[in-house]
């Protein structure tokens, strides 16, 4: 979700006072209890299953246990008793494996109605009835042996961010899980010109890691009419620690979606490629019906100075991750998606809703399991958050999170132009006066003696402690993707034209030290027939069409070329900021549109000795000084070749119109 980008869900804010907590017990939400260890709602064996409800303010809670996912009455209905730390619990003394559960929490004389609870781990279909599974049935062959690919450092990280449906519907994919978590775990599958698509392009491509758009339980998409094909990308969370159904093959079988969500990151894992989820636990898609307002009214989100809902999500409300519950289970989920889906990474949407102290925490325990698992988020809000700006993981108080990254739309509107507006361009458009914000994602957000922070586009300062916490980026799923973008801000732009300006984009991305991050499908050229917001477009607008992988043959091998070249050369990915400062110099260029740098002195141990890299948006030659010498050409004209290109000599250098040019001494 992004800043301007709000029509995702259109859920009316709804006044709090309607189910109020009881205030006879607690005068305020901070005095609520807090649940100790687990916050885990079914335990089951097969003498004997244990259901734990948090529900302070209740006056009754009942179980109700079903023998289906939908439809139907409940065979029994279980009262459940009060315990410590606000919790109600009860224990079925059967085997209950294969049944399914709902609560219903009593307020003030008022039934609030059904819930799976806020900690469902396996429900039926639309997620409605939480479901009695046994987890450790749902493991695929050989799950106890699946390992994290290696990844040495942050700075290693290149994220391909991927739609399931985007990515394997459209029948040109060749893959038969259309749509389908299992689409990730199909190897073999080409084009129609047996090309490589599915998991074997991203191998062939050479991306770390693959950023899955929401794939918990979301509420928009009706997993019992599948046929209807209608789209969304899932940001409307409705269970946050289970798969969803729509991406297994049976959304009626609890255990499917899970075993499938598994195998593919299993597969993922066996093709050397690690699994970042996008979680969405800023906002839900119901609010007076949400799981959270069933079951404790109020906690779980924050107020309006009147009472009402706050919204700075633009979807009706926003939770209260400083509220140590919310905190606990936010932390609680996250442990869960790395513990049970061996999840490598997390991407948070509108992080800038969350404080600090919440995603600090959320690092630390993620650590505790694997230090190399990657966070990072959207440093940014739709509307100010209900908290002091200085305490929310926005983006200008990255310096606060170590270890977590957010997206730099500095360096993305300076490439292309303001999120705002589509028709705008910027520095491709050959329009002066983006240079500065641009160096400022070249060397990752960080300071840098080099960078006039008094002309960057949106930051006047730099705001992360490392270049690993800037996500480097020109267009991602909630956007114009990067074709369209060019399309629509250089009138009349030829395909020649639009060719040589996607390479240069992505040169900049690829080269700068923060972490690279590409929109799924942009190596084939992708469209979305100009839809700048397609998050319920059909499949002809959102689908990848693999053909493109023939017709844009020359594009995919320069993506491929930059990967490698990042890959091959650590002064690409310093990670350090001190190395940035003494190794990154940027050179002076003459005008606009050309921005000009060397990573010198062998940068970060790489073989090259001095690699210079110039940026040249010009519709003509560009003029660099360089010192005299002999130089080894790696990237012209949109061709990229390790082995070299042919050389040049200084001192003065020509770059090509809107192209980049790689060469070292």
């Amino acid at each position: 979700m992004k800043l301007n980008n709000l029509v995702i869900i259109g859920v009316a804010a709804t006044t709090v006072a309607s189910c109020a907590p009881s205030k006879k017990e607690y005068a305020s939400y901070e005095l609520y209890p807090v649940r100790t260890g687990s916050l885990a709602e079914m335990e089951y064996a097969p003498a004997a299953t244990q259901f734990t409800l948090w529900s302070p303010t209740a006056d009754e809670v009942r179980l109700m246990l079903y023998d289906a996912g939908e439809g139907g009455h409940a065979y029994e209905t279980v009262a459940m008793s009060p315990a410590e730390d606000g919790t109600w619990t009860a224990k079925v003394e059967q085997n209950l494996k294969g049944k399914f559960y709902t609560f219903n929490v009593k307020i003030n004389g008022k039934w609030l109605g059904d819930t799976p609870g806020i900690n469902a781990q396996a429900v039926g279909v639309n997620g409605k009835r939480a479901a009695v599974i046994d987890m450790r049935e749902t493991d695929p062959e050989d799950w106890a042996e699946d390992k994290r690919p290696p990844l040495a450092s942050p700075a290693d990280v290149i994220i391909y961010e991927v739609h399931h449906r985007d990515f394997s519907i459209d029948p040109s994919s060749g893959i038969r899980n259309k749509g389908k978590f299992l689409a990730m775990t199909e190897t073999g599958t080409v084009n129609p010109d047996k090309l490589a698509t599915g998991i074997d392009h991203l191998k062939e491509l050479g991306v770390t890691h693959v950023h899955i758009l929401p794939s918990y339980d979301y509420a928009s998409v009706d997993e019992s009419r599948l046929d209807e094909n209608k789209y969304n990308w899932g940001y409307d969370p409705q269970n946050y620690n289970v798969p969803d159904g729509s991406y297994a093959t049976d959304p009626y079988k609890p255990d499917v979606r899970i075993r499938e969500f598994k195998q593919m990151v299993q597969a993922l894992h066996k093709a050397g490629i690690r699994v970042v989820l996008d979680v969405v636990y800023n906002h839900t898609f119901n609010t007076a019906e949400s799981n959270f307002e069933r079951t404790v009214p109020g906690y779980f989100y924050r107020q309006a100075p009147d009472g009402g809902f706050a919204d700075a999500s633009a979807c009706g409300n926003e939770t209260a991750s400083d509220r140590p519950m919310m905190r606990k289970y936010m932390v609680e989920s996250v442990l869960h998606w790395i513990n049970e889906y061996h999840i490598d990474g997390f991407r948070f949407d509108l992080m800038g809703i969350h404080d600090i102290e919440t995603m600090n925490e959320i690092r630390k325990a993620a650590t505790a399991v694997d230090p190399t698992i990657f966070i990072y988020g959207e440093g940014w809000a739709a509307s100010a958050p209900q908290l002091a700006q200085d305490s929310l993981a926005m983006k200008a108080n990255t310096y606060k999170m170590p270890g977590i990254a957010a997206f730099s739309d500095e360096m993305r509107d300076a490439l292309r132009g303001p999120f705002n507006d589509n028709r705008q361009g910027a520095f491709l458009a050959g329009l002066p006066g983006g240079e500065e914000s641009i160096k400022f994602g070249i060397v990752g957000a960080v300071r840098h003696p080099q960078v006039d922070n008094g002309k960057v586009n949106y930051s006047k300062a730099p705001w992360a402690e490392q270049p690993t916490q800037m996500i480097s980026y020109v267009s991602c799923h909630d956007d114009m993707c990067l074709v369209d973008r060019l399309k629509s801000s250089i009138p009349g732009i030829t395909p020649e034209e639009l060719a040589r300006l996607d390479k240069l984009a992505q040169t900049a991305v690829f080269t700068s030290q923060g972490v690279p991050f590409i929109y799924a499908g942009e190596e084939v050229m992708r469209d979305k027939k100009g839809v700048h917001n397609s998050y319920q477009s059909p499949d002809s607008v959102n689908a990848i069409d693999w053909k493109r992988k023939t017709e844009h043959a020359d594009v995919f091998a320069y993506y491929k070329g930059l990967i490698q070249l990042r890959k091959h050369h650590p002064a690409f990915r310093l990670g350090d900021a001190g190395l940035v400062r003494k190794h990154l110099e940027f050179l002076p260029a003459e005008g606009g549109n050309v921005v000009a740098y060397r990573l010198k002195e062998h940068a970060g141990g790489d073989a090259w000795g001095d690699i210079y890299v110039v940026l040249n948006a010009r519709k003509e030659t560009a003029k660099v000084s360089v010192p005299e010498g002999k130089y080894t050409v790696v990237c012209k004209d949109g061709f990229i070749s390790e082995k070299g290109l042919g050389t040049m000599y200084g001192p003065e250098i020509s770059v090509p119109a809107q192209s980049a040019l790689i060469f070292y001494k």
